[in-house]
């Protein structure tokens, strides 16, 4: 399985963006879907989740910013990203953990500048 995530850009502060990851097949019984980041010089942070019961979470500094979603029958997850700030610039990577694997996008940028 594979994931392709794709739909970064360049953004002035203020613009949205929306990612998406895309599996090449049915990933079954995932127990986390997640959007990480990693800015140059930092460490790799989980920013948004959705967990099998449903549940979410979201690092305290994109609350009310950002938003995941996930459409099943397009094998899709989403992050709508609003609001954007300079501090909001890295490589975003999509991940999906089941029982069989922990699977991995391959990054897309975003960069927030004036």
């Amino acid at each position: 399985v594979q994931l392709q995530a794709s739909g970064g850009g360049s953004v002035q502060p203020g613009g949205s963006l929306r990612l998406s990851c895309v599996a090449s097949e049915n990933i079954p019984f995932p127990t986390h879907m997640g959007w990480y980041r990693q800015a140059p010089g930092k460490q790799r942070e989980l920013v948004v989740s959705i967990f099998s019961d449903g549940s979410t979470y979201s690092i305290e500094s994109v609350k009310g910013r950002f938003s995941m979603s996930r459409d099943n029958a397009k094998n899709t997850v989403y992050l709508q990203m609003d609001n954007l700030k300079p501090e909001d610039t890295a490589v975003y990577f999509c991940n999906i953990v089941n029982f069989r694997s922990n699977y991995w996008g391959q990054g897309t940028q975003v960069t927030v500048s004036s």
